[in-house]
């Protein structure tokens, strides 16, 4: 009876010693949808041994899931960049990044400086860049040459033939090409609130060129097919859409820059397996693996080079698009300090009824 007892234990133990070591090689993913396809994982888990558990999610249902688990139950999600250090400030659901562990050769820098910027408390950081994206101007280049920043939007000559959004990314790119800086603004109510006064002013006086206000982006596509619309602030992915079917349209980054968000790497502050994490961010930003995230998601990465590795049509859409200067040029959204979003909600109100 005795020696059975010992077996049983030593056959216990043993089996959580075993399980111990199967979790510690899993790597539980926390991102959305496309980012972790499944030619990805195969290959990873082949190179690495690691097994990967994807849960697919978004911003407010991550922080909800970490929230609830005080960080536990992932060991790297994918919220986005602005929305991590109000998130981890209040519910403490991340762990500090060690930059020694990543591979910051593989990211294109003013990304990687970017994220660094916005997901920093003190001296810790939080995040590094994956996923990105921007709005800029789709311009029908043979019909509307000479618009090359959000303000040409409002050029005489276009009267009723643009159309852009009622939303916040449209006061932003508005305030940035009439050389405001409203990031920097972002800590100062005040000399926001002005500088929205100063946008409310340009956007009403442009409402005769407006055909309509946007919302969905399959409406804005077939105006611009119908060539209804000439020039409108729009997606990089929908400008690239549609310069698949006209040559003559295609995504142009703004003279006072793109505005761009990016979908990060964080570690949960209870992860179980931290080589795995480390691991998966330095294998997706190889440049080859990184593009077949683009085929699969739709959207580029912040691998440097993986551009090269894409499709020929998205390669070279993307590389007219943008210029290294382009790049450098993004304007990346921060985080957004409480009360802003309520001002911008009535400056746009004011826009609507204004006559």
């Amino acid at each position: 009876m005795k020696n059975s007892l010992v077996t049983r234990a030593l056959t216990l133990s043993i089996a959580c010693a075993f399980a111990s070591s199967v979790q510690a090689d899993e790597l539980r993913l926390l991102t959305w949808g496309g980012y972790a396809p499944q030619n990805v994982i195969d290959m990873f888990e082949k190179e690495t041994g690691h097994v990967v558990k994807v849960t697919n999610s978004n911003n407010e249902d991550m922080i909800s899931k970490l929230r609830a688990t005080g960080g536990a139950g992932f060991d790297l999600a994918q919220p986005s960049q602005d929305r991590i250090t109000s998130a981890q400030q209040a519910f403490n659901i991340y762990q500090a990044i060690d930059m020694s562990r990543i591979n910051s050769d593989l990211i294109i820098p003013s990304m990687l400086k970017s994220t660094n910027e916005n997901t920093a408390i003190g001296s810790d950081i939080f995040a590094v860049p994956h996923i990105w994206g921007t709005s800029g101007l789709v311009v029908n280049r043979k019909l509307a040459a000479d618009v090359k920043d959000y303000t040409d939007l409002c050029n005489a000559a276009y009267e009723g033939k643009v159309s852009y959004r009622l939303k916040r990314p449209t006061l932003i790119g508005f305030a940035f090409a009439m050389g405001e800086d409203p990031f920097a603004a972002y800590g100062d109510t005040e000399k926001y609130q002005a500088i929205l006064d100063k946008v409310e002013q340009a956007l009403i006086a442009c409402k005769p060129n407006v055909k309509t206000y946007w919302s969905g982006g399959d409406a804005l596509i077939n105006l611009v097919r119908s060539e209804e619309v000439v020039a409108a602030m729009a997606w990089d992915a929908g400008g690239w859409k549609l310069n698949r079917d006209n040559a003559d349209v295609t995504f142009v980054a703004p003279a006072s820059g793109a505005l761009g968000w990016i979908d990060t790497f964080a570690i949960p502050r209870k992860s179980k397996s931290l080589d795995a994490a480390y691991a998966w961010i330095n294998f997706v930003n190889q440049p080859k693996v990184a593009a077949l995230i683009t085929e699969a998601a739709g959207n580029f990465t912040a691998a440097l080079g993986a551009d090269e590795f894409v499709n020929d049509v998205a390669k070279a859409q993307y590389q007219e698009s943008f210029s290294t200067q382009d790049l450098e040029n993004i304007k990346w959204y921060p985080p957004v300090p409480a009360g802003l979003e309520d001002l911008e909600g009535m400056a746009l109100d004011r826009i609507k009824a204004a006559q």
